[in-house]
């Protein structure tokens, strides 16, 4: 009887603390939504690796992705790139996808070092560098966090938030992880074309 009116009454305070806090999960979702919209780029000026400029307006199209990230990454950046490669050749419609990458760590990507790291890729990606500063405010407008991390022989390391953001006419859509294997960045990058 004991355990019985104990189960009664655990089951009725999670019941009780679910109806609470389930529009708490609620407002938690909505206000990260928000916070990621939020994030708009700003109005800069650079040049890719042809020495053509680019603008915020060059983001424009059917859709966008921009990769921040760096040539001399072991891991993360030559894996996405690789997978948004991958995913391209899936596409029937790729032509109506333009893929930037853009360097955090222009000190040493300069537009022939990039130009030489993207040529590994099948498909065509645009690689932007520039001016330290004007780089950190355009990746900073995006909400990507960039450190280098020093060793002690005085060489570098970049850690930094590594999403593909998706842009559809110029405007923030969705982001595809690192993390998201072919098949999901591939039903992603669908949804808005």
């Amino acid at each position: 009887m004991k355990l019985k009116t104990s189960i009664s009454i655990l089951t009725g305070c999670l019941v009780i603390f679910l109806f609470i806090m389930f529009p708490v999960f609620l407002s938690i979702e909505k206000k990260k939504d928000e916070y990621v919209t939020s994030f708009k780029g700003s109005n800069f000026l650079l040049k890719d690796m042809n020495n053509n400029i680019i603008t915020q307006e060059s983001f424009k199209g059917p859709l966008t992705a921009i990769f921040f990230g760096f040539t001399n990454c072991p891991d993360v950046c030559p894996m996405t790139l690789n997978k948004m490669d991958i995913v391209l050749d899936k596409l029937e419609n790729k032509a109506n996808v333009k893929v930037f990458f853009i360097s955090v760590d222009p000190d040493r990507d300069t537009p022939e070092v990039i130009k030489n790291y993207l040529s590994n890729f099948d498909n065509s990606f645009i690689g932007i560098t520039g001016k330290p500063e004007k780089i950190f405010l355009l990746y900073q407008s995006w909400g990507i966090i960039s450190k280098k991390i020093f060793s002690e022989n005085g060489d570098y390391n970049i850690d930094h938030s590594s999403p593909v953001i998706l842009l559809k006419d110029g405007k923030y859509a969705a982001t595809i992880s690192h993390r998201d294997d072919i098949k999901k960045s591939l039903k992603i990058l669908k949804k808005y074309l």
